[in-house]
């Protein structure tokens, strides 16, 4: 038994862990967030719920609220783990890396909840994320037994770019939160951002305020006193006052400035400091705001314009670091001097607002682990007034080009047995991520990309040397799945491509694809890469705008989706023929631009790639109805924006067409009904064709047809159908029998679900059974429906777009009541 306990730590501490913070803790001001605290208290404590999102804008203290929360629940058993998203680089982190960060935190709390743990490390590979979710997050805090649900804290979520994905995947517990809640910060409502899947999680969200000047005033009373003040020159009663004035609220002002006043090696002394932050009359009550006294601070620890280009050479590199450097790799990679690394590294200290990482001395870390974002927003912020703006397109391309001649200097294959035993970190980061750097610094365009001096460094690389770095990336990057290969058989497949780099680039790309986990970012780096080099094929071309338009969907990123249609046009530009699946891509992306920009001209332009393509997979082709689908949903959309009647029945007809080549039981098919449907009861909405809402009914309750009990996806089809035969009871047969079918619907949605973590459903049974009691008096169902709508209420947010709708129903319920009662 101790042997096995020893064993599962053992492979606990392979996954990866969160940085240790303990050397710079942010302090909690006593009683600031108390009416905040209460309520994330009030919620924890509540039955319902999965997510508690606290937002507010950068500096308003949301990541020492989450510290201070983590706290509490740990000290009384509550806390399940916590990730603070701003305390390492999570650009490459994909959402398994952060569960299973997760997952280390929380069998380091919970030392009995390991073995499941251990458990899910053997059999999630090649997993969903859900299934990883359950596995190593559910699984285990279920096995703890704990009488009320553990909490998860995730720290400044909206910082990490996959965010998107991971909430998305929590849909799933929704009905489990007597197990697990999670609460994460933000600087955005995630309902008024239109995260996507966010409607399909029970989410409720509190915005942060500015603490109040009292609780300012208290924080800068304690802290000056403890400020090294020359010749008895302090601030006074008034500076006291006027700093929490100027501060409006914002704690990390506060703490910048007492860490500016506090700098030991400062030219200034204090008092002139103090007094040029209080010259100033900008009151700062926002991000915005904190421009003035970051330049102030800026100005003073880098006053000449040789300070200032240091500082810029200096903190543009560590902007874009991934990993830490020992100070003389550094030194090698910027052309600076270690002391006047040293030096730079100090004086900054005095705007550092978040610890140094636990380890040795004299290193690098990459700037978004120590520094507040709203300091590394003001230093990338283009604009003519801001002298210390840094470029991360030139400091990418300054890193990649310093990576790529180590690269060309890395020791050969034969000198040692396995070189990457021996690299210095200088070149272990150079395998890394030298694509990383290039990809984001140099431009596509093939007449520039043979100017710059990355693609002369890349020429001399040796064969030989190309072969072993991407040996040694794999290694790096997969070692697992490295492990599983014969070094032989992969050192074969890239002699086959005889040194040439944009095929050792396309081969590492697919291996990147195959493997388990999320490698989006080298994936994209290798083939932005190898388009540089040669210009790209079609097949690599159309790999990259598919990779983009998939992060583009999972994030909602308009810039995602515009390098989709980027790629998928310089795939079109090098066919001579073009093929009907590679217009439908294009014309895919370009409606999704649209979407999220409402430009007109970027959809007519994709219906007329989805006809083209059409026309080119005439029956019997068997894609055909792809073609179809595509096409009827890009004329929706016309329709959606201008009331293009035509076009609305033009999609109708695209997707009766596309439903029969697509027979049951063809997984396809309940898409196609559920579309088929949508654009048949507006049709009867817009020109009163009961035949049209009739067929659009039938084909609902085709798709109930196609989905067992055990269906995720059931439940959203029983609530279609029930609020469609509710709305329209009266038009379809007279009303009442309509109404019990939508009931017994609804009813079987809520049963398949669990009602606290849905007041969609609650809201719509509820709705349907005080439309019963109109037709038949029936106060019973009456009273119910009043009780449902009432649990809704209980279960939306305060600022959710649909409280006012179970507000207004339940109203109006409450009415009919009191009438019905006299």
């Amino acid at each position: 038994m101790v042997a096995m306990h020893h064993y599962n730590i053992g492979k606990l501490v392979a996954l990866p862990k969160h940085p240790d913070t303990s050397g710079k803790p942010v302090e909690y001001l006593t009683d600031s967030r108390k009416p905040d605290v209460e309520k994330s208290w009030m919620w924890i404590l509540s039955p319902a719920g999965l997510v508690l999102c606290l937002y507010g804008p950068a500096g308003i203290g949301k990541s020492t609220l989450a510290g201070h929360l983590s706290e509490e629940l740990r000290s009384v058993g509550r806390l399940g783990a916590s990730v603070f998203m701003g305390d390492f680089p999570t650009d490459t982190s994909g959402p398994e890396t952060i569960i299973k960060m997760l997952a280390h935190e929380l069998g380091s709390i919970h030392p009995r909840a390991i073995p499941k743990i251990v458990e899910a490390m053997y059999r999630c590979h090649g997993t969903s994320l859900k299934t990883h979710i359950e596995a190593y997050i559910f699984e285990p805090l279920r096995a703890l037994g704990h009488p009320h649900p553990l909490i998860i804290i995730l720290d400044a979520i909206d910082e990490w770019r996959d965010h998107p994905t991971f909430i998305k995947a929590l849909a799933p517990l929704n009905s489990k939160s007597s197990v697990v809640k999670f609460i994460v910060t933000s600087r955005l409502n995630p309902h008024t951002s239109r995260l996507p899947g966010i409607d399909k999680i029970s989410v409720r969200t509190h915005p942060l305020l500015p603490v109040s000047t009292k609780v300012m005033k208290g924080y800068f009373e304690k802290h000056l006193e403890a400020v090294p003040w020359v010749d008895g020159r302090k601030a006074n009663a008034r500076d006291v006052i006027k700093l929490a004035e100027l501060s409006a609220g914002l704690p990390v002002w506060g703490s910048t400035v007492i860490s500016m006043l506090s700098q030991q090696f400062s030219e200034s002394p204090p008092h002139e400091i103090l007094a040029g932050i209080l010259a100033s009359q900008r009151h700062v009550g926002s991000s915005e705001r904190l421009v003035g006294l970051y330049s102030n601070a800026l100005t003073r620890l880098f006053p000449s314009p040789d300070a200032q280009t240091y500082f810029r050479r200096y903190f543009g590199m560590t902007l874009v670091l991934r990993e830490p450097l020992p100070l003389y790799d550094f030194s090698t990679l910027t052309g600076m001097p270690p002391h006047l690394i040293s030096k730079i590294q100090l004086s900054l200290s005095a705007l550092q607002t978040r610890s140094t990482p636990a380890g040795p001395e004299k290193m690098v870390h990459p700037a978004t682990t120590l520094f507040h974002l709203s300091f590394l927003e003001y230093v990338q912020a283009m604009t003519t007034e801001n002298s210390f703006t840094i470029s991360p397109f030139d400091s990418h391309s300054t890193l990649g080009l310093t990576y790529l001649k180590q690269i060309s200097s890395l020791p050969s294959v034969s000198t040692y047995q396995d070189p990457s035993l021996t690299l210095r970190d200088i070149q272990r980061c150079a395998v890394k991520y030298w694509l990383l750097h290039v990809s984001r610094g140099t431009r596509r365009s093939a007449v520039g990309w043979l100017e710059t001096p990355h693609c002369s460094v890349l020429k001399t690389i040796s064969t030989d040397t190309r072969q072993w770095w991407a040996t040694l990336f794999l290694k790096t990057v997969l070692p697992e799945w490295h492990r599983s290969r014969e070094d032989s058989q992969v050192y074969r497949d890239l002699e086959a491509m005889e040194g040439k780099l944009s095929s050792i680039l396309n081969w590492l790309a697919c291996r990147l694809g195959e493997a388990d986990g999320d490698q989006w970012d080298f994936q994209v780096a290798c083939l932005e890469v190898a388009v540089r080099i040669d210009g790209g094929s079609r097949k690599v071309w159309v790999e990259l705008g598919r990779l983009y338009g998939k992060k583009g969907r999972i994030t909602g990123s308009l810039k995602m989706h515009e390098e989709a249609v980027l790629a998928f046009r310089s795939a079109l530009e090098l066919q001579q023929d073009p093929q009907a699946g590679l217009l439908d891509m294009l014309g895919a992306a370009l409606v999704a631009c649209y979407v999220q920009q409402g430009n007109t001209i970027i959809l007519t332009e994709a219906i007329s790639h989805h006809r083209n393509a059409l026309a080119l997979r005439p029956v019997p082709h068997p894609d055909r109805h792809m073609s179809l689908r595509c096409l009827a949903i890009s004329l929706w959309k016309l329709h959606e924006r201008h009331g293009d009647i035509n076009a609305l029945k033009q999609s109708i007809s695209l997707l009766r067409e596309a439903l029969a080549l697509r027979p049951a039981p063809h997984p396809d098919r309940y898409r196609l009904l559920n579309a088929l449907s949508f654009t048949l009861k507006n049709l009867f909405v817009h020109t009163g064709d009961i035949r049209a809402l009739n067929e659009g009914i039938s084909h609902l309750r085709g798709v109930l047809a196609l989905q067992p009990a055990s269906d995720p996806e059931r439940p959203i089809s029983l609530n279609q159908l029930g609020i469609v035969l509710c709305t329209f009871s009266y038009e379809v047969d007279g009303g009442i029998n309509t109404v019990k079918e939508a009931i017994s619907h609804l009813r079987e949605a809520l049963a398949l679900e669990s009602p606290r973590s849905h007041p969609v459903a609650l809201h719509n049974l509820g709705t349907v059974l005080c439309k019963l009691y109109n037709y038949t008096g029936d106060t019973d169902a009456l009273n119910e429906g009043i009780s449902h709508l009432h649990g809704a209420l209980a279960l939306w947010p305060a600022h959710h777009p649909y409280r006012s709708g179970s507000l207004s129903t339940l109203g109006r319920a409450r009415s009919t009541c009191t009438s019905a009662s006299t």
